[in-house]
């Protein structure tokens, strides 16, 4: 499994502007991974994270200001993480993360 615990600044290009906030994750022994994603509106659990080669997907519960599922997909490149969030309804947005040294 490709490295993917640590602190990661993430950038998301939504309808409302960047949405910067950012990515604490820690690798579990069954190779699946979790954390948090925090910024300015609070802290999001991550939930259900693979990696798979390089690609990246996990899941984030949105509760303020309305319920709704984000699910982010992305390629993983040494310290960069790029790709998508998925919102359903709203569609997907770009976003990106880079891992603190």
């Amino acid at each position: 499994m490709a490295d993917i615990d640590g602190q990661w600044d993430s950038v998301a290009q939504s309808p409302m502007g960047e949405q910067v906030s950012v990515l604490t994750l820690t690798s579990k022994p069954d190779g699946s991974f979790a954390g948090t994603n925090s910024g300015p509106m609070g802290s999001l659990d991550v939930t259900d994270g693979q990696v798979s080669g390089d690609l990246v997907t996990f899941k984030m519960e949105l509760k303020v200001p309305f319920p709704m599922m984000l699910t982010v997909e992305g390629r993983l490149d040494g310290d960069t993480m790029e790709g998508t969030i998925d919102t359903g309804a709203f569609g997907k947005f770009p976003v990106k993360a880079t891992r603190k040294a």
